[in-house]
């Protein structure tokens, strides 16, 4: 019972093994993968005409032909065989041959014991396999000298050696075919390639802006290409227009509550300082809180509004970042500083807000904190390291949500806020085109955060 079903399984193994080979070998990119479904149907189909018809076409022709020479030689050796002696033989071969365009020797001396053919030659075969049968007396064949053929024919009077061209056995240029069909096929290919890569601009064109537009970049882009390419890239920019006027109405509207908000919240704090209660001081922070509140919200739903790219180095607006840190009496370190000290384009004041919420993140929960800055070709990593509980596994990508607390994976005590640090953090990033990953610091501890951004 469980023989057919095994037998079952293995194609499909096989299946999946084969096409996740093909995919390996395929091209990554979309010039590559166009060239491909371009040229491999032209390859097949030369492959295809030159084997099943060209090949075939000139082996009959090849055929043909060498059946005509085999009559002359049949007509040769007859000759020669009903001659009364060689002299006799001689002469009436000699005047015939002449006749015939061949070059005649009896008896010949050089009869080689087997044919001569180059493995290049793609008639060769048929013609000595023709010749011998046709002439079943046709001791052996030399195609050694490509314009001409040599045959030797066993006579009554000793071996019979005949030269004579190769053009009247094949023809002298089979392969022309074959170059003209692939010089043709090359440049059919090479008009087709270009007209290609014209249709295949927009959409690479297309393709750069939204990688921009990831990166927190608007690059101007216009639709262009055929229907179907120029529908997309109209979809593209109707979508980034709603994102932004979405983010902008996200923003005005924050920002007006926050300021509607802070002049009552000021009023009240200001007479909450003039009554004279024991509790008053309580309402106080209180009060505070609330302002802290709508600043983390204007924060969140800010993010990087206002800020534009600067070109700034990485490794010095690091070390501000944490001077101004340190001035504030937090006890934070550059533990180390690798790569170029290129000026990239950066929002400088995003960026300042996402590591200034990963070292008070960092500092809330632990007691000390250490920056780390990777610059390579194509990324800027900023590390921050704590020596706090950290924060488990499962619980990493709920933290960077908006309005998410994970106290009790760090610390109730110290836990404040309305879990808007992390997402803050996040969203900067990936305004850059990066990432946030959180993970666990081998060297602290505690929480180790990487700050990715794209150059």
């Amino acid at each position: 019972m469980n023989r057919p079903f095994r037998l079952l399984l293995v194609p499909r193994n096989l299946d999946n093994m084969f096409w996740l080979w093909i995919k390996n070998y395929m091209p990554r990119g979309l010039y590559g993968r166009a060239a491909l479904i371009l040229i491999l149907p032209v390859i097949t189909l030369q492959l295809l005409v030159s084997v099943v018809f060209i090949q075939r076409h000139f082996d009959g022709v090849t055929r043909a032909m060498t059946s005509a020479v085999n009559i002359e030689l049949r007509y040769l050796r007859d000759t020669v065989n009903e001659a009364g002696g060689i002299i006799a033989a001689q002469e009436a071969l000699a005047q015939r041959a002449e006749a015939l365009e061949m070059e005649a020797v009896l008896p010949a001396i050089d009869q080689p014991e087997v044919d001569t053919n180059y493995l290049t030659d793609l008639t060769g075969g048929v013609v000595i396999d023709t010749m011998r049968g046709g002439v079943p007396d046709v001791a052996a064949v030399s195609l050694a000298n490509r314009g001409r053929v040599v045959s030797w024919v066993t006579t009554e009077h000793g071996p019979m050696r005949l030269e004579y061209a190769r053009r009247r056995v094949s023809a002298t240029n089979p392969h022309q075919l074959l170059v003209i069909l692939v010089v043709m096929g090359f440049l059919m290919t090479t008009i087709a390639y270009f007209f290609l890569r014209n249709q295949l601009r927009p959409i690479k064109r297309m393709a750069e802006a939204a990688a921009e537009y990831g990166k927190g970049r608007i690059a101007p882009f216009s639709p262009s290409g055929a229907l179907e390419v120029r529908a997309a890239g109209m979809a593209f920019l109707d979508m980034r227009n709603r994102i932004e006027r979405q983010t902008q109405s996200r923003t005005m509207m924050l920002s007006g509550v926050s300021h509607d908000l802070r002049t009552p919240l000021t009023r009240l704090r200001l007479g909450l300082s003039m009554l004279d209660h024991p509790d008053v001081d309580d309402l106080l922070r209180d009060v505070d809180d609330m302002q802290g509140l709508l600043d983390a919200f204007l924060d969140f739903a800010r993010n990087d509004a206002g800020d534009v790219l600067e070109p700034v180095n990485p490794r010095d607006l690091v070390k501000a970042i944490i001077a101004d840190a340190n001035r504030g009496g937090q006890a934070v370190h550059l533990f180390e500083a690798v790569g170029p000290t290129d000026i990239v384009s950066l929002r400088p004041m995003a960026v300042r807000r996402a590591l200034s919420n990963l070292i008070m993140n960092a500092l809330r929960y632990g007691t000390c904190a250490e920056v780390s800055l990777n610059i390579t070709d194509r990324t800027i990593r900023i590390t921050v390291e704590d020596d706090g509980p950290g924060i488990p596994a499962e619980s990493r990508e709920a933290a960077m949500s908006p309005f998410v607390r994970l106290d009790p994976a760090r610390n109730q005590d110290k836990g404040t806020g309305v879990g808007l640090g992390l997402a803050i953090v996040s969203d900067i990033a990936r305004t850059h085109g990066g990432l946030l990953r959180l993970g666990d610091s081998d060297r602290l501890g505690g929480l180790k955060a990487d700050l990715v951004l794209a150059r």
